[in-house]
């Protein structure tokens, strides 16, 4: 599709991380864009639907009143199944219906676009992509799968950012094959790990990319593998672009990590050495566009992170509690170590989100947390996440709870998550962690302040 040809965008499921983000953009570029949501109603508008109307953005209840004849063409994700009222109506009035992918793919035509890949890392590497370049006086713009904290305390959802720039950075997801539509200046494969899909099926979606990409492709070599990916496998460790970027002696000293690029340090208010190889990522990335390492070090002390990724949200009596978005088995095994400070003993809460990628993932998630925690740390889980639509439920979060006990590791379920406050606030001690964790669930972030508060 041509995005010229269009200029009425109704987006169903527009609350979505990633359908918010196009949908940002595209008002930003003129057009005229609406959209529903299933956690919208007439009563009470959440944040993300007051932040869209604020950007001039009109939102509905998803019952098919936002679509008439007027609208010209209808956005969906892979989660908008075809009995939904609204894409029924789509096809009643004969109005294009795409993939939020296929759109995202046109827009990527317009501009110099440099597509962020891998199973992990994604939102964090093209958020440090647009803050290095923004510091550094060359914006470019920025379609995102998180909001960046420093563009969110101005009011805005904060992860799209439209301007003049004839740079785009995105984030190329895996999870639905929708990796090999784009065709990009610059191609970054971070790391590549099951989920939702099998190794071998995740390599071939990462090769036809790596095919695809146009000028320049950055690989982690520290990552077995994505390693083979790279034009310079000689390379021991690190990013490897043309010369290579090399990242090393990383050290964490409680919310700050240090360590070099090519010898010049760098120092950033965040945790886990999963930041150090996204970091490199994104420098290597902004050197190509004529920022130096050391412009991009400087630039980095100020990056405050993105929402709900490794975020700490609260100190109470002692207890630090971080809310994070890991939901996969290896995102969660390294939030986990990026919480293991000296001296402290960790309590992980995590909610996996949905039914059929769990039993998918289930020996993986087992095998991935006995191996993180340490003796005296705990896993508490509740109930997977539900998020609508046709499923079997033919697992639980106890399911996992139990094989993780046999290795005899402190684990518990908690049916009801409002009960987790209560029950631990007798166990921790001055400078323990409360790790919270899980996806897709909008309601997460309202639970980490709930926690926050019940453990005052």
């Amino acid at each position: 599709m041509d995005i010229n040809n269009y200029q009425s965008y109704f987006f169903i499921g527009i609350g979505g991380t990633g359908m918010s983000a196009i949908a940002q953009y595209l008002k930003g570029i003129g057009k005229s864009v609406s959209g529903s949501d299933r956690q919208f109603n007439s009563k009470t508008k959440t944040e993300t639907e007051q932040k869209l109307n604020k950007e001039g953005i009109l939102t509905f209840e998803q019952n098919g009143e936002g679509i008439d004849p007027q609208t010209e063409i209808v956005v969906v994700s892979t989660a908008v199944e075809e009995n939904n009222v609204e894409y029924l109506k789509a096809v009643q009035l004969n109005i294009p219906v795409v993939l939020r992918s296929d759109l995202l793919a046109a827009i990527t035509q317009t501009k110099k676009t440099i597509a962020v890949s891998g199973t992990s890392g994604k939102s964090t590497t093209s958020a440090m992509i647009y803050h290095i370049m923004e510091k550094c006086g060359k914006p470019i713009s920025f379609i995102g799968g998180a909001g960046l904290i420093s563009i969110q305390k101005t009011d805005k959802i904060g992860n799209s950012i439209t301007t003049t720039s004839d740079w785009l950075v995105i984030e190329a997801d895996e999870s639905d094959g929708s990796l090999v539509k784009y065709k990009p200046e610059i191609g970054l494969i971070l790391n590549i790990d099951k989920d939702h899909k099998e190794l071998e099926e995740l390599e071939s979606i990462f090769k036809t990319f790596k095919d695809n990409t146009k000028s320049k492709l950055i690989v982690n070599q520290a990552h077995i593998r994505t390693k083979p990916f790279s034009q310079n496998p000689d390379n021991d460790f690190g990013y490897q672009m043309q010369c290579g970027f090399n990242a090393t002696d990383f050290e964490q000293t409680s919310f700050q990590i240090k360590f070099n690029i090519n010898g010049v340090e760098f120092e950033i208010p965040l945790i886990g050495q999963h930041n150090m190889e996204n970091a490199a990522a994104a420098v290597a990335t902004c050197c190509e566009l004529g920022v130096s390492i050391q412009e991009a070090s400087k630039a980095l002390q100020s990056y405050e992170g993105i929402y709900r990724r490794h975020q700490l949200i609260g100190n109470q009596n002692g207890l630090l509690i971080v809310d994070d978005y890991a939901h996969n088995p290896v995102k969660l095994a390294a939030s986990i170590k990026a919480c293991q400070f000296k001296g402290s003993k960790l309590f992980v809460w995590f909610q996996p989100h949905g039914f059929q990628p769990t039993k998918f993932l289930r020996n993986d998630f087992v095998e991935e947390i006995v191996n993180a925690l340490r003796t005296d740390d705990e896993i508490w889980m509740s109930e997977i996440f539900y998020a609508g639509g046709t499923v079997t439920k033919d697992i639980s979060a106890n399911d996992l709870i139990l094989d993780i006990k046999q290795s005899h590791v402190n684990a518990f379920f908690i049916m009801n998550r409002e009960q987790l406050p209560e029950i631990i606030k007798s166990k921790f001690k001055k400078g323990d962690i409360l790790l919270l964790t899980g996806a897709r669930d909008p309601s997460l972030a309202d639970f980490a302040q709930f926690v926050l508060k019940e453990l005052n």
